[in-house]
């Protein structure tokens, strides 16, 4: 069931990621920044389930620390990644419908790629004092991680070594990047909603809320996943459930982000209903 939502996942987000190289109509800021999206959905669901398929394959449960560190870091700074890049999305929304006539001036390719680049870097740049942190552990309760992936609670859950540095620094700044990243996405929206609350016509707010729609599901999608993924175990629930939520957020969300893009979206499927018309005629 697992490898099959990963191959759904993989198959929708290459799908996107492909149109908008190849499809000169989705060469726009809002479709950069989801192809980003796509890579990293792609990235995350890898990083984070490939261990499953390799024990079910070789029936082999182990793992080395500097591969179950390295897995962390990727997978940590992935999300944070996710984050930055949602927040982006939401700051070109904001634009393209508070600021349409500004838009292409705005949102220039140099500004794009400069905030692709900087939620790339600081997405890993800000987990690598957590992994430096946990990797530096050096008393464990047991061997046996009860979880499909090393991540932060699971690791902190058998450590006997002192946690308080780790706890702070999560407290202080690692969750630095959700916060001011929440903030923007709530902030762009609020403009964005008394914005199209000042369109007369109906048909016209219905337009601009169309626009964002698919952006919001998304949201919503992510950062409800990531609120019940982490604050469910810290408030007193079991590792169980930060497993189901933890899947949740490396599986279904991935899957989901392309299906809401591609149903939701008219260039996308315009897009592609143009690219299976010319896979038709050559065939």
């Amino acid at each position: 069931m697992i490898l099959l939502i990963y191959l759904i996942s993989l198959a929708g987000n290459l799908t996107i990621l492909l149109l908008v190289c190849f499809d000169l109509h989705l060469h726009t800021p809002m479709y950069f920044f989801l192809s980003n999206l796509s890579i990293i959905n792609i990235s995350s669901s890898t990083t984070a389930l490939h261990k499953i398929f390799v024990i079910f394959a070789t029936e082999n449960h182990m793992v080395s620390t500097s591969t179950c560190m390295t897995q962390l870091y990727i997978f940590c700074s992935l999300t944070s990644n996710e984050l930055s890049i949602l927040a982006s999305m939401s700051i070109d929304r904001y634009v393209a419908i508070c600021r349409p006539l500004h838009y292409h001036a705005v949102m220039s390719w140099k500004l794009c790629c400069l905030l692709a680049s900087c939620s790339w870097g600081f997405g890993f740049m800000e987990v690598l004092p957590t992994v430096l942190l946990i990797s530096r552990f050096t008393c464990y309760i047991s061997k046996e991680i009860d979880h499909y992936l090393c991540d932060i609670l699971p690791l902190r859950e058998i450590t006997c070594s002192d946690t308080s540095v780790l706890d702070l620094y999560i407290l202080l700044l690692g969750n630095m990047n959700i916060f001011v990243s929440l903030l923007l996405t709530i902030t762009s929206y609020i403009f964005i909603i008394a914005c199209i609350l000042r369109i007369r016509s109906s048909a016209g707010r219905r337009k601009a809320f169309y626009t964002c729609s698919s952006h919001i599901m998304v949201v919503v999608i992510f950062y409800s996943s990531i609120v019940l993924q982490y604050t469910v175990t810290v408030s007193g629930g079991n590792m169980g459930s930060n497993k189901i939520f933890s899947l949740f957020n490396t599986a279904i969300v991935p899957m989901m982000n392309p299906l809401i893009y591609t149903l939701k979206n008219k260039d996308v499927k315009s897009a592609l209903k143009q690219k299976f018309k010319l896979c038709g005629k050559k065939w």
